[in-house]
């Protein structure tokens, strides 16, 4: 079993660090790293048995899946700002294979449409499908490229102190588009009036987890830019992300920490001074992070004293957590080649109208799924082979609300009850049978499966809803001011995806926004370092693996 980071003990730990940050999602790794880049010592606390948040992977019968990490876009480009972010808190060691040219494929009613890489590809393909609507992709594709540019104008205030923030938040409006805040079916209805474009153009929503009616066109814009030029994999596995940066973290005097879980964290006179673990034991820090999310670290982390005095309650009334899913996670018999598994992603619907498909299974879990999203991470890693020989895996997600699995909360991970066995059973069957529909040729080499449900994200993720986007993107989060890297509580900051947007790209640059308030009049420090990094002697900056034969 992979696992990446230092089993806690209490002797193993120094009392005092200059940073201590909770929680070892990419978020937290990124902040942790760059500040140790700047000469900071951090002590990175992380609950479960290995680091790396959704980034981890695990092993099970001979085979392993990732649990978050399906693809990142524009890390191939050795100077985009993803890439070079990872290669700074990476040392250069973290390496990407890319995709198939069809990054994703969306079907939608047993019809195809390929995104391919390129943005005039991309454009191209859709108006041979939907000539009528040539003038709107276009319009659609020019409106994607510019909301997404302007999240620098839009975040830029998280960078700065809250009251610089109030002030650059009243001329933000100013320098965004207006629809960075309309939903995305507000802004596409607006475009055209074609419904069966409308849902392929919204066939990535999975990615933030919210259908077109309900989440904010920014973060739609965000992800659909990001791989309009592909989609890549970490060569490895997606636990090499974390593996990669914990010894940049290392080389300053900082540790990271498995099995750590923090009970509380220690305020005094209004300022935070270290946390408290869950044996008891204590651990001082000039600073203290959260990359635990906005509400383990307000609703549970903080003392019951502070969350009165800040108004938490309030505060959290104002946003909710996002989606939850169920994940079927399947070994094969056979490498990719000889199964024909394929370096794209599989979006599955079974009609346009994803709010309805939603509305429906959401009353009637007899209802066709709203959303089936295939993944082949054995066939995306050029180094799997290696590892696994004649094995291959598939990843198979859907939603799963987390009301339907409430009655089993109180009950203890592996030993949840028969009928709790039988309700996983009839939905990996069902999440199956989706799988085989679009891969027939995968029945007969099944080895191996099992189910992932909101449940398993509350246990081993610590989110009490099994939510996997932290909180949801509609347009009434992005209109919050309290979501800030800087807390009201002096010397706490918060960061990941809470602070800037979900998934790896957005949790990634909450790390480095943190890091630039935490700087205060000093982050030019923190640019200066993202600017003139080089890779260690030997290295190539252009590192990047071909695709597989």
């Amino acid at each position: 079993m992979k696992r990446v980071g230092r089993r806690y003990r209490p002797q193993r730990v120094d009392e005092h660090y200059d940073v201590i940050v909770i929680g070892s999602g990419i978020g937290g790794l990124a902040n942790a790293a760059l500040l140790s880049r700047l000469g900071r010592r951090v002590c990175v606390l992380e609950q479960h048995y290995t680091a790396g948040g959704f980034t981890h992977t695990y092993e099970r019968n001979g085979y392993e899946w990732d649990v978050g990490v399906h693809y990142i876009g524009e890390v191939h480009k050795p100077y985009s700002p993803l890439r070079r972010i990872f290669d700074v808190i990476s040392d250069g060691q973290l390496q990407w294979a890319q995709m198939d040219d069809t990054y994703d494929r969306i079907i939608i009613g047993g019809e195809r449409y390929d995104f391919r890489v390129g943005r005039e590809q991309f454009a191209d393909d859709l108006k041979a499908r939907f000539p009528e609507e040539a003038d709107a992709i276009d319009r659609y594709v020019d409106l994607v490229v510019r909301v997404a540019g302007s999240m620098r104008n839009f975040f830029t205030g998280q960078a700065l102190s809250p009251g610089m923030n109030w002030l650059y938040r009243l001329i933000r409006d100013q320098r965004v588009p207006k629809e960075c805040t309309m939903t995305v079916r507000e802004v596409l209805e607006s475009l055209t009036q074609n419904q069966q474009l409308i849902g392929v153009l919204t066939g990535q929503w999975g990615d933030y987890g919210m259908p077109p009616a309900e989440a904010t066109f920014l973060m739609h814009a965000s992800v659909a830019k990001h791989y309009f030029s592909g989609g890549c994999y970490p060569v490895g596995g997606s636990w090499k992300i974390a593996d990669t940066i914990v010894p940049v973290i290392r080389a300053s005097g900082g540790e990271v920490f498995t099995y750590a879980e923090v009970a509380e964290i220690l305020v005094e006179k209004g300022a935070a001074t270290g946390v408290r673990m869950a044996d008891g034991h204590v651990i001082h820090a000039g600073r203290v992070v959260s990359s635990a999310g906005a509400r383990n670290t307000f609703e549970k982390l903080l003392p019951e004293a502070e969350r009165g005095r800040l108004g938490v309650s309030d505060k959290m009334q104002s946003v909710r957590p996002s989606a939850s899913h169920i994940c079927l996670y399947a070994g094969f018999k056979g490498t990719a080649e000889e199964l024909g598994l394929p370096r794209t992603n599989l979006w599955v619907y079974p009609s346009a109208e994803h709010e309805q498909n939603l509305a429906r299974f959401e009353a009637d879990q007899n209802q066709p799924l709203p959303l089936v999203y295939i993944s082949f991470p054995s066939a995306k890693d050029p180094d799997w082979i290696n590892h696994y020989p004649d094995k291959s895996t598939v990843e198979v997600i859907s939603l799963g609300p987390y009301a339907w699995f409430e009655q089993w909360r109180e009950t203890t991970w592996n030993q949840r009850g028969d009928d709790y066995d039988s309700f996983k059973t009839q939905l990996s069957d069902r999440l199956l049978e989706a799988l085989f529909e679009q891969m027939p040729q995968l029945r007969d080499a099944l080895d191996y499966f099992e189910l992932s449900t909101p449940l398993s994200t509350e246990w081993f993720n610590f989110y009490d809803q099994g939510e996997i986007y932290g909180l949801d993107h509609d347009p009434e989060r992005f209109r919050q001011r309290w979501l800030h890297p800087v807390t009201p509580v002096k010397n706490l900051y918060l960061t990941g995806q809470d602070v800037v947007t979900a998934g790896v790209g957005g949790a990634l640059m909450g790390g480095v926004l943190t890091t630039g308030a935490m700087l205060g009049l000093q982050q030019r420090k923190l640019w200066q370092l993202l600017k003139d990094w080089q890779p260690p002697a030997g290295d190539d900056p252009h590192r990047l693996q071909s695709k597989p034969a």
